[in-house]
């Protein structure tokens, strides 16, 4: 079970608190590199004018010098053409599970490119789509009894999304066919995991089968799109999962003024789901991008302060094609829409600050049951989210202004004391000798012992 003490409570709740592990991984620990890694995930078709393999390859070294170190790669299998969106087509609408998108290239330029990527110390991972095909998939013509099926016979729409159809995972014949396609890739191509579309559509039971058939092949990452709050047993399959109940809340909290308790709140949720498995923190992706705004429109004023928190909290932070510029526009989901590069990243420097020390730092270690996050107690509890991690003698202290205003304010906690040095500036900070800040919006300050 998750231990968690509470330090400090006061009339709005809970303002300090510690959290730490106690349970056990019902399977084994993730490989040593995934306490440490970041996300980045690449949107082939609007990342380069070219929108292929090979154009991709030529960013990497930049994205290497950022700090990340798991590229994403969304869909890259062909796009089927019956009822498809746009002129395009959604990558989330596959005919075939084995081919490769010609749109982005051949099998040998993947191949090329993920070499490349290990030859410079990424991982890369593919995003898998079990819950449905396009309606030409390959199976619908040799398989078609791998359908759901509506009384008329004809095939069944997936919930909301006209182009898609779902599959039946009471067929037996089926989930091996999937799981072999799964292992193509990894034998074919030398992947290193998959990013699961909508994974809480599909029976957890098929990913329980799933995952050890597959990593007979060599151990993998998975990441899960669910959140572990609605769907615990599929925490127990992967390795991360979404937190997307703390990403709508806390686009409600900046844009209806909810009160930042409720936040603390929900942290205490997600801590308390423990460490055998781990979340992904992100402001943005491809969905949200696309049909709900970019992280400013969404977050305005405490956009940097999100992308401080995904981060640094206990879990993988997760960025999306373009965070480094920043890319202020919607990207089209169904057309040729190229991201506005300017050569000139703004926001590389700030990812990179963050990123390295994520990765280098053990206070940051996702999902380790040696680290101990303390929610510190602050005069602006109202105002300002706080937190302390620790891992032995490693500490990181993170501060964040999540007001649309200034702030002056002391942290009053008795787990902060010490010298720190501020990762943004370099410059130094005796604690002992007072905690009094004074933020500006949008302010937030990181520092490590």
């Amino acid at each position: 079970m998750k231990k968690i003490i509470l330090a400090a409570i006061i009339g709005l709740g809970i303002v300090s608190c510690a959290v730490q592990n106690t349970n056990k991984k019902t399977m084994d620990l993730p490989k040593e590199w995934k306490h440490t890694t970041n996300i980045y995930e690449v949107n082939l078709r609007q990342y380069t004018q070219e929108g292929t393999f090979k154009a991709f390859e030529k960013e990497m070294p930049r994205l290497k010098s950022m700090g990340v170190k798991t590229l994403w790669f969304m869909p890259i299998t062909p796009i089927a053409q019956q009822n498809k969106k746009g002129s395009l087509g959604s990558q989330y609408a596959a005919a075939d599970y084995t081919s490769i998108n010609p749109e982005f290239g051949t099998l040998d330029d993947f191949k090329h490119m993920v070499n490349e990527a290990h030859r410079l110390g990424f991982k890369v991972i593919i995003d898998w789509v079990a819950n449905h095909t396009g309606w030409d998939h390959i199976w619908t013509k040799t398989h078609p009894e791998f359908y759901l099926k509506d009384p008329d016979g004809k095939f069944h729409i997936a919930s909301g999304m006209d182009d898609i159809i779902e599959l039946d995972y009471k067929n037996q014949e089926m989930r091996k066919e999937m799981i072999d396609a799964m292992k193509y890739w990894v034998i074919e191509t030398n992947i290193d995991g998959f990013r699961c579309d909508l994974a809480s559509w599909v029976e957890v039971d098929f990913w329980q089968q799933a995952r050890p058939e597959v990593e007979k092949i060599k151990p993998l990452f998975w990441i899960g799109e669910f959140d572990e709050l609605e769907n615990p047993d599929y925490g127990k399959v992967f390795d991360a999962s979404y937190s997307w109940t703390w990403m709508h809340k806390s686009e409600d909290y900046y844009k209806k003024n909810l009160p930042l308790q409720e936040l603390k709140d929900l942290l205490v949720k997600y801590s308390a789901i423990g460490d055998a498995s781990m979340r992904a923190w992100f402001t943005t992706n491809h969905d949200e991008n696309s049909w709900n705004g970019t992280e400013y429109e969404k977050y305005g004023a405490i956009a940097k302060p999100m992308a401080v928190f995904s981060a640094t909290w206990n879990g993988i932070p997760l960025l999306y094609s373009g965070q480094e510029l920043p890319n202020m526009k919607r990207l089209q989901f169904f057309e040729k829409d190229v991201i506005q590069w300017t050569n000139n990243y703004q926001m590389a420097d700030f990812y990179k600050t963050l990123l390295n020390l994520k990765s280098s730092n053990p206070a940051l270690r996702g999902g380790d049951s040696n680290v101990i996050t303390y929610l510190l107690n602050t005069t602006a509890n109202d105002k300002v989210l706080a937190y302390v991690r620790k891992n032995g003698k490693d500490e990181v202290l993170v501060v964040l202004n999540m007001s649309k205003e200034a702030v002056n304010f002391s942290i009053e906690d008795e787990h902060l004391s010490g010298t720190f040095k501020n990762v943004f500036e370099g410059t130094k900070r005796d604690f002992n000798a007072g905690k009094d800040f004074s933020f500006k919006p949008s302010d937030y300050a990181v520092f490590e012992k």
